[in-house]
């Protein structure tokens, strides 16, 4: 892993520096030192539109930030039809920490770029970071919001 050294960006990993969401994102939460740390666990993937990224009730492993391109969000029914319940773009984070399995399916609508992290690696550091912690709530309530309207 590079770090870039100057006086804007001391510490911040060379991959992280244009990211949208260490921006405007989860990682906009963490002190240089913790993003470092939370970057040697990253992963960089580009899927193709259509692609399955979590399945409905599928085991929780990994989280993601959506770097570029559209995420759709949809809910099984009983009856088999898909509904869908939600279109996430960048910086948004794929996934609910402390969840074992997913609620949701989210697919490809586009080509999506995202960065993914272990599950491990996230929830450890939500302990060490009440402002990751504080990042993701506010996300959640601003989803919850964008639903009842």
């Amino acid at each position: 892993m590079t770090v870039r050294q100057d006086i804007h960006s001391s510490g911040i990993p060379v991959n992280c520096l244009s990211c949208q969401a260490r921006h405007r994102g989860l990682c906009g939460a963490l002190e240089p030192d913790r993003l470092a740390k939370l970057a040697k666990t990253s992963s960089r993937h580009r899927i193709k539109s259509g692609v399955e990224l979590i399945g409905d009730a599928e085991a929780v492993n990994s989280y993601s930030n959506v770097l570029s391109g559209v995420v759709k969000l949809t809910k099984a029914l009983s009856d088999g039809r898909q509904q869908i319940v939600g279109l996430q773009f960048a910086p948004y984070f794929l996934g609910q920490p402390f969840k074992v399995k997913s609620a949701i399916n989210a697919e490809a609508a586009t080509t999506v770029s995202i960065c993914s992290f272990p599950k491990a690696a996230i929830e450890q550091m939500m302990k060490q970071s009440p402002q990751l912690e504080r990042r993701l709530l506010k996300q959640t309530l601003n989803e919850l919001d964008e639903a009842r309207e």
